[in-house]
C-alpha cells in the first residue's frame, strides 16, 4: 500500500527562470536522470521524484532558489524539456506542467500510449483522479496549479503536483507513485509537503473509509437538498472529535529567509564533499584539472551532484547544502558559476557517453566521489559556512558568476560600486 512519507513548508516565490539558467537546468536534469537510470533503473528514478527531500535537493543543485515553491515548477519544466529528446532512448516521458499545461496531461498520455503501447486512456483517467483527490478529497486550503505526470514505457508513473495558499503565502507539494498503489481513495500518497494549516478534511485517510461509505449512503437515501438542510441544522453545535494523530513523519521546514545560513546546512557533509573532491580530484579528473582556476572547483560541484545520483534518502534532509554546488539565480548563496555549471554538465555528458559505449570508468569516478564523501565526512574539517560563501562570492567573477541581477563584476569593481549590472 502506498504511504505518506513526510511534509515540508514551501514559501511562495514569484519570478521567472531566466533563459540562460533554464537551458542549463534542462541539460543537467537530463544527464543526472541518465546517470540514475544507468546505475539503478527507471523505477528508481521515479522513486527519487516521489521523495520530497530528494526532489528539493535536485532543484537546489540545479541552481534554483533552494527553499522556495518555484523549485517544483522549474524542475518539472526542466525535465520536460531535457528528457523530451531522450524519451525514446530512456523510455521516460514527462507530461503536464503548470496552468494550462496541466490540463493537457490526459491528451499527452493518450498520445504517448498510442505510440509506445501502454494504456494511455487508463493513465489519463489516473491523472484526472489524482488531481481530483488532491483538490477535493484532501481539503487543506491549497488550490492546485501544477500537475506533472512522469511515466515510463511500461506504464509505471509518478505524479508531482502543487497547490498554493495565497493568504499564508505557502505552497504544498503532493507526490504520488504508482508502485504498490492499490487504491486511489485510501491512503494513496507517498508524501505530502507543506505546513499544517489547521484542521484538514482528508477523505483519503484509511480512517475515513466509513465516512466515504456513509456519504454515498446519505446521498442515495436523503438526496442533496435534505443533506443541505440537515447540515444547516447541525451548524454551530460543535465539532466531532478529531481523529487520532497520524504516526510521526519526517517534516522538512523550508524557511522564509532566502540566504543560506549555518543552521540550514549539515557542515560535516559539506566538509566531506570538499575533502573528497581534494582527495579524488587529482586521481580521477587529472585532465579536467588542467583548466586553470575552474577544474578543482568543478570537482567540488561534481561531489554534490554525485550524491544526488547515488545518495540514500537520509542524505537529503538539508537541501540548502546542494545549493552550494551551483549557487542560485537570485544570488543566494552566491551567483551561479556558469563556467563551473557548464563544465559539470560536460563531465557528466562525457561519462554517460563513454558508459553507453561500454566504458564505465568515468561514471565510476563520479561514484567514487560519493563513496569518498561518506568516508571522509566523519573526520574532515574545513571552513565555516559563512567563510565558504564569502570565498565563493570573491571568486564569482572568475567562475562566470551570473544571477538575475546580471554578471558578477571583478572584486575591485564590486567593492567600489563600478561593476556592471547588465544581463
Amino acid at each position: 500500500m502506498a504511504r505518506r512519507a513526510g511534509s515540508a513548508d514551501l514559501p511562495l516565490h514569484s519570478g521567472r527562470v531566466p533563459a540562460w539558467l533554464g537551458s542549463r537546468m534542462a541539460r543537467l536534469g537530463a544527464v543526472v536522470t541518465e546517470a540514475i537510470v544507468h546505475h539503478y533503473g527507471r523505477e528508481e528514478f521515479l522513486r527519487r521524484l516521489a521523495h520530497p527531500f530528494w526532489f528539493q535537493s535536485f532543484g537546489a543543485v540545479m541552481g534554483m532558489d533552494w527553499h522556495s515553491s518555484g523549485i517544483t515548477t522549474s524542475v518539472i519544466g526542466a525535465l520536460k524539456r531535457g528528457l523530451g529528446p531522450l524519451s525514446g532512448e530512456l523510455g521516460i516521458h514527462v507530461c503536464g506542467g503548470r496552468g494550462s499545461h496541466s490540463r493537457k496531461t490526459p491528451q499527452e498520455l493518450t498520445a504517448i500510449g498510442e505510440r509506445v503501447g501502454f494504456d494511455g486512456e487508463m493513465l489519463a483517467k489516473a491523472s484526472r483522479l489524482v488531481a481530483k483527490v488532491d483538490s477535493a478529497a484532501v481539503q487543506d486550503g491549497f488550490d492546485l496549479y501544477l500537475h506533472g505526470f512522469i511515466v515510463t514505457d511500461d506504464g509505471k508513473w509518478v505524479v508531482v503536483q502543487q497547490g498554493m495558499n495565497g493568504e499564508s503565502r505557502l505552497a504544498r507539494r503532493y507526490h504520488w507513485l504508482s508502485e504498490d498503489l492499490k487504491s486511489f481513495v485510501e491512503a494513496p500518497h507517498v508524501a505530502i509537503d507543506g505546513k499544517n494549516q489547521g484542521e484538514i478534511v482528508n477523505l483519503t485517510d484509511r480512517r475515513a473509509e466509513a465516512s466515504r461509505r456513509g456519504q454515498l449512503d446519505l446521498l442515495r437515501d436523503l438526496g442533496p437538498d435534505r443533506i443541505a438542510r440537515e447540515a444547516a441544522t447541525l451548524d454551530g453545535r460543535g465539532k466531532t472529535p478529531a481523529p487520532p494523530e497520524a504516526p510521526f513523519l519526517p517534516h522538512l521546514v523550508m524557511p522564509a529567509h532566502h540566504d543560506v545560513r549555518p543552521k540550514d546546512v549539515m557542515i560535516r557533509r559539506l566538509h566531506g564533499a570538499l575533502a573528497a573532491a581534494a582527495d579524488r580530484g587529482p586521481a580521477d579528473f587529472s585532465e579536467l584539472l588542467l583548466v586553470p582556476g575552474v577544474g578543482a572547483r568543478t570537482v567540488r560541484s561534481l561531489a554534490m551532484v554525485a550524491e544526488v545520483v547515488h545518495g540514500a534518502p537520509c542524505r537529503f534532509a538539508d537541501p540548502a547544502r546542494f545549493s552550494l554546488a551551483h549557487g542560485g539565480k537570485d544570488r543566494h548563496p552566491y551567483p551561479v558559476p556558469l563556467k563551473v555549471y557548464d563544465e559539470t554538465i560536460g563531465v557528466l555528458k562525457s561519462a554517460i557517453g563513454q558508459a553507453k559505449l561500454g566504458n564505465d570508468e568515468r561514471l565510476d569516478a563520479i561514484r567514487r566521489l560519493d563513496d569518498q564523501t561518506r568516508r571522509l565526512e566523519r573526520t574532515a574539517t574545513g571552513p565555516s559556512l559563512p567563510a565558504f560563501i564569502t570565498d565563493e562570492r570573491r571568486r564569482s567573477h572568475d567562475y562566470g558568476g551570473r544571477s538575475v541581477f546580471g554578471w558578477e563584476p571583478p572584486p575591485a569593481e564590486a567593492e567600489d560600486g563600478t561593476g556592471s549590472a547588465g544581463s
